[in-house]
């Protein structure tokens, strides 16, 4: 979501002189978002970076809201939550502000969370909230994260209405598994609100599962962007105000990025273009099972030591330009 905030950003800056509406929207913007009180881990336990690195790592976590409607305060606090990650992905963006990479990590990949032995990914936000979940991603691939964003996946819902529709390229039929039913065939779909919504949690209609579920979420932002920089959107300023009004109350963010920190990271962006978003999947070995009968994923060690090497090094454009990814 930092992406396609960055990009409205970009819009705003791009098309539109009058500041009192620049002003208004970065006010609803840090007014209706939140703010994780405490995202990061203690310092002695982070990676050091190189105070040169003009590189930009973010995680990414998509959650579901509490019972109640809202986003468990334990969850914003930093400390330990019954609520685990669906979906997580690494962001970078190159010092040179040349693309972004989007890398999705499978939420059962069984991996080392500090201080709890090797369990699934996601669970690290159940252990330790947010902060283990920095410091496992931080572990694995010895690399710093600067910022954290979380959404609630009923933002995927806003923020497709806000939109009037998402349009994907859908390669498998499938229907969704709610009450609902939800078709979805083969070809071009124009998706908004539940129907969006499902299109991004859906697994279970799938022979492999979370593999396609996080591909389709790849597909629906990636359509999203499209749908955000296209001529439509930047000769429509009541459109991108919408979809800030609409999403932001389901985005939170490390207290360290706000309005500010997403419009001076625009100014550096203002060439973006959806072509320049690469999205992929951490490489991983496969299916197999935990010592006590979970299924899960397995690493892909030669993969995270080259990642991890890459991002310290800020040569990950050229990591991912001589990657082969499957799909």
């Amino acid at each position: 979501m930092i992406v396609l905030f960055s990009a409205v950003a970009v819009v705003l800056i791009a098309v539109l002189s009058a500041g009192g509406y620049l002003m208004s929207l970065a006010n609803t913007f840090d007014k209706k978002t939140q703010t994780i009180e405490s995202a990061f881990p203690d310092e002695n336990l982070r990676p050091v970076k190189n105070p040169e690195d003009g590189s930009l790592n973010f995680l990414l976590l998509g959650v579901d809201s509490g019972a109640d409607g809202t986003q468990a305060s334990d969850m914003l606090s930093g400390g330990g939550t019954d609520q685990r990650s669906d979906s997580m992905m690494l962001m970078h963006i190159p010092a040179n502000r040349q693309g972004v990479y989007v890398m999705s990590i499978m939420r059962d990949l069984w991996t080392e969370i500090p201080g709890y032995g090797k369990h699934k990914i996601n669970a690290s936000m159940a252990f330790g909230g947010v902060p283990l979940a920095v410091q496992t991603i931080e572990g694995m691939f010895d690399t710093k994260i600067d910022h954290v964003a979380m959404i609630d996946f009923d933002g995927f819902k806003e923020l497709s209405t806000a939109l009037g529709g998402v349009t994907v390229q859908n390669d498998i039929e499938f229907w969704s598994t709610d009450k609902k039913k939800y078709h979805y065939p083969v070809g071009e779909l124009n998706l908004q609100g539940n129907k969006a919504l499902r299109f991004v949690r859906e697994r279970k209609p799938f022979i492999d599962g979370d593999y396609q579920r996080v591909r389709n979420q790849q597909t629906f932002v990636k359509a999203a962007i499209s749908e955000l920089l296209s001529k439509n959107t930047l000769t429509n300023p009541a459109t991108v105000y919408e979809v800030i009004d609409k999403v932001a109350p389901y985005l939170s963010f490390d207290n360290g990025f706000d309005s500010a920190s997403a419009a001076g990271l625009a100014l550096q962006m203002k060439s973006l273009r959806a072509g320049n978003v690469e999205m992929f999947t951490l490489p991983t070995d496969g299916t197999g099972t935990s010592p006590d009968g979970q299924s899960i994923i397995l690493r892909n060690e030669q993969a995270i030591l080259d990642i991890g090497a890459a991002l310290r090094s800020d040569t990950f454009s050229s990591y991912v330009a001589n990657t082969t990814f499957s799909h």
